[in-house]
């Protein structure tokens, strides 16, 4: 941000606050209130001019413009304080917002301050041209990320969230990225402390609706792979709304071209193929959305040589090579309608195709290490016989990982599992037991998450 858009932006806040004082110290109809709610309205003309949207958020004891972090200062520190104390971390403030809308908003802010309450059911009133994201108090207060109950609550919540944001698209034209933000900086923590138990989630197959969990998981996989390569902040956070958000260009394609069980006609994937040009041109179109995630919405079917759809590029966007490699992988779920698909099928299904056309090798190799040729939460057979779980992967030999051992060679629970790294040996033998095949755990009657 230059300096000019900085002291701008400072000059935003200040104005937002003093807006917020003058509701709280003098009753509803005094000038006072007025006049700085009409400089609130001109400093955001301002602003508008030259985009259409500012974002106000709240990120610890920090007031954030457009992902910039303003000074602390004795000014801004109750500002912060009141937003925290209503559960605000986020406000957009979009082109045409009308000083009614703004005073709807402030007045909200007072009125749960003087009430000494910030747990209401949704207490901001719907505004043509203000957007809040809110903190929901159960989740900044339950659970931690190391218990796998709450990353499946946390799941869950995003694949409910996901379906949201679809229909806000189908009905609105664009997706509701305040709520898409909201849902990605829980994940996206999730993926900073406990990724291997939120990677394992994206392997089950108990939830009904596809596209949704396609959404969720390919999100998480691309923050997960992005988190490796050192990428973390702001910026793991717009890898992983461009993954969320990769095929939202699919609310325009016809529903029975969509749901096909069969095999596309050339007719029909031409019009299927839409979807990467309806997408971008949708978030170009939405603010507060990162300029990662159009152009991976664009280009997440073309290949490292050139080839797919819809345009042929000499190179692609690092976002885009880690969504394609998401997108295939976690689409092969789905590819077999007759029997089961398990995450060892897919990882080997994404190494197969890796011929340097499709994917970039280097990220591939590096995929796999992530996962592993077993990746965590598989329920698979040793070759002494016994069922083990795997725990995590081990990135030097990914087909030797943690395990966690639930049942005897005769199939028969164990009281008390035990943990082997397979890529050591056992105690008093020359070679390490090693995995002879992945197993469906309904099969077993056995949710492997249980034991993770």
């Amino acid at each position: 941000m230059s300096a000019s858009r900085l002291q701008l932006a400072d000059d935003l806040v200040r104005r937002f606050a003093a807006a917020l004082r003058a509701a709280q110290l003098y009753s509803a109809g005094h000038p006072i209130i007025g006049r700085n709610l009409e400089v609130l309205g001109s400093t955001l003309e301002t602003w508008h001019r030259q985009q259409p949207a500012v974002v106000v958020g709240v990120v610890g004891d920090e007031l954030i413009v457009d992902d910039t972090p303003l000074a602390k200062s004795e000014t801004l520190g109750p500002m912060v304080k009141r937003l925290k104390h209503c559960g605000v971390e986020r406000v957009t403030i979009e082109r045409g917002v009308a000083l009614e809308e703004l005073a709807a908003f402030i007045a909200v802010i007072v009125a749960m301050e003087s009430a000494g309450t910030s747990d209401q059911q949704n207490p901001f009133p719907a505004q043509p041209h203000i957007r809040v994201g809110r903190v929901a108090v159960e989740q900044r207060t339950s659970g931690s990320l190391t218990d796998m109950a709450t990353i499946k609550r946390l799941y869950r919540e995003a694949v409910s969230v996901a379906g949201r944001l679809w229909d806000s698209a189908q009905t609105e034209g664009k997706p509701d990225i305040t709520m898409a933000r909201t849902m990605i900086d829980g994940l996206a923590q999730a993926v900073a402390e406990n990724r291997t138990a939120l990677l394992a989630l994206t392997a089950l197959k108990e939830y009904d609706n596809y596209t949704f969990t396609h959404m969720v998981n390919v999100s998480i996989l691309m923050m997960g792979q992005a988190r490796g390569l050192g990428v973390d902040g702001p910026l793991l956070r717009e890898f992983g709304l461009a993954g969320l958000m990769h095929d939202i260009g699919k609310v325009r394609t016809p529903l029975d071209i969509l749901n096909k069980p069969d095999a596309l006609t050339d007719a029909e994937f031409a019009i299927m193929k839409r979807h990467t040009i309806d997408g971008a041109e949708m978030l170009r179109r939405t603010p507060d959305v990162p300029t990662l995630a159009p152009v991976v919405a664009l280009e997440h079917h073309l290949r490292l040589d050139g080839s797919g759809y819809p345009v042929a590029r000499s190179t692609l966007n690092i976002g885009t090579m880690l969504c394609s490699i998401s997108d295939v992988y976690d689409a092969m779920r789905s590819r077999r309608t007759y029997q089961p698909v398990f995450p060892t099928d897919r990882i080997l299904a994404v190494m197969k195709d890796n011929d340097g056309r499709r994917f970039d090798q280097h990220l591939v190799r590096r995929f796999v290490q992530l996962l592993g040729i077993y990746p965590a939460g598989n329920l698979v057979r040793l070759d002494t016989g016994e069922i083990a779980v795997v725990v995590s992967p081990h990135a030097p030999d990914p087909r030797r990982p943690r395990v966690r051992v639930v049942m005897n060679d005769a199939g028969r629970r164990l009281d008390l599992p035990f943990d082997l790294n397979l890529w050591e040996q056992d105690n008093g033998s020359t070679q390490s037991r090693a995995i002879t095949a992945p197993l469906d755990p309904g099969e077993f009657q056995f949710d492997p998450l249980s034991v993770m």
